[in-house]
């Protein structure tokens, strides 16, 4: 009975602004998902046009039930078993590069049969636990460079890992997050700048090997991917999915050809249900729809943040900080790269993106962040 009114009590206080939001924006992906990959599945790759729409309703049920577990734990417990999971999939990308097989030019997936995990997405997940938990419990020794720079020296690592997949877009995501929440931090701040200045000179040095080096370094594939300045001229070469975007964008005007109606998702687009899917939505159903979408996106970094603006514990809003910064990246990048902003890097749109490990990790993330907010709302006995 206790137990009951405990777990009442838990869901009383979540963000239900924010709830009703994801919820929203999870079903219009759930549909979208369908609507611009039944064609593929069918004539592509011979299979139920249903089948990556059933596939991403158990990816979401799956996520539904981790956060029915997760809600009811203190983030202090979330902590405590990140440790674990830093160990496990940190070893786990050491054996993707040596046993892994290639998936769209990159050994980033674990092959399980009828499903696929890619450890480098739960890595952000598990590292803006572990990175928070890390700095509250050695709040004491943050005046020691050792401690305080214990983190980046780990996520270098990491980066390193990730990129030789190759997988820049998640590189870049990972980096992003622990810059952040590095800066966010309760570091002192002589630490903090002489931190970033010997970062911003290491850049500089990078950007200058490449310049020089004629991009050599990379990888050819890498290297092809920074010509990204009008795709339209490349349309039988590297441009073609960016160009085909655009024509879907186009076709799309205002209002949208309708639901279902795309013309693009006809094989135009390669996979239409991943990094192109915004593309299909305003193609069918609009522009205003596809602005409706970034606001919505808007409104949720916002609740985010000011969730972690009022937690009571620097673990609790670098936690909301790491959140917000892993969903904006992974909004900015796609949308940068569909509009020919940037290269392409294959990072999917949060919500809309087929995916299984995105879309745990996303739920994950979430879930965080409403346990963040109970916690806050209970000590200071509000209910909003």
């Amino acid at each position: 009975m206790t137990k009951k009114k405990s777990d009442k009590k838990v869901f009383k206080y979540l963000d239900k602004p924010l709830l009703i939001v994801t919820i929203i924006l999870f079903i219009v992906g759930l549909i979208m998902v369908f609507s611009s990959s039944n064609v593929t599945a069918y004539m592509s790759h011979a299979v139920s046009p249903y089948i990556y729409f059933i596939k991403q309703l158990i990816f979401l049920v799956a996520g539904i039930c981790l956060f029915l577990v997760m809600i009811k734990f203190n983030t202090k417990v979330y902590g405590m078993f990140s440790w674990v999971l830093l160990i496990a999939i940190s070893a786990s990308l050491v054996l993707l590069l040596i046993y892994g097989k290639a998936t769209n030019n990159a050994i980033s997936w674990f092959d399980l049969g009828p499903i696929s995990i890619q450890p480098s997405e739960f890595i952000k997940v598990i590292y803006i636990i572990w990175m928070a938990r890390f700095y509250e419990v050695n709040e004491k020794k943050l005046k020691s460079y050792t401690t305080s720079l214990f983190p980046p020296f780990v996520a270098v690592g990491i980066a390193l890992l990730i990129m030789l997949q190759p997988d820049l877009g998640t590189a870049i995501i990972f980096s992003a997050i622990v810059f952040i929440l590095f800066v966010a931090s309760p570091i002192p701040g002589i630490i903090k700048s002489k931190t970033l200045f010997g970062c911003l000179g290491l850049v500089g040095i990078i950007g200058i090997v490449l310049a020089t080096t004629g991009n050599s370094m990379l990888l050819e594939r890498q290297a092809s991917r920074f010509d990204f300045r009008d795709p339209c001229s490349k349309l039988l070469d590297t441009g073609s999915q960016v160009c085909n975007g655009y024509i879907a964008i186009n076709n799309g005007g205002l209002t949208g050809v309708g639901l279902g109606n795309s013309t693009q998702k006809y094989l135009y687009l390669p996979e239409p249900y991943t990094d192109f899917i915004y593309a299909i939505i305003v193609e069918e159903m609009g522009a205003i729809f596809g602005i409706g979408i970034i606001l919505l996106y808007m409104f949720i970094l916002y609740r985010i943040l000011l969730i972690g603006r009022k937690s009571y514990t620097n673990r609790g809003a670098l936690m909301c900080y790491g959140v917000a910064v892993y969903i904006f990246c992974h909004i900015a990048i796609n949308l940068l790269g569909l509009f020919g902003l940037m290269p392409l890097t294959g990072v999917p749109l949060p919500f809309m993106s087929y995916g299984g490990s995105f879309t745990i990790c996303l739920i994950i993330s979430l879930t965080v962040v409403q346990r963040v907010c109970v916690e806050t709302r209970i000590r200071d006995g509000i209910n909003k």
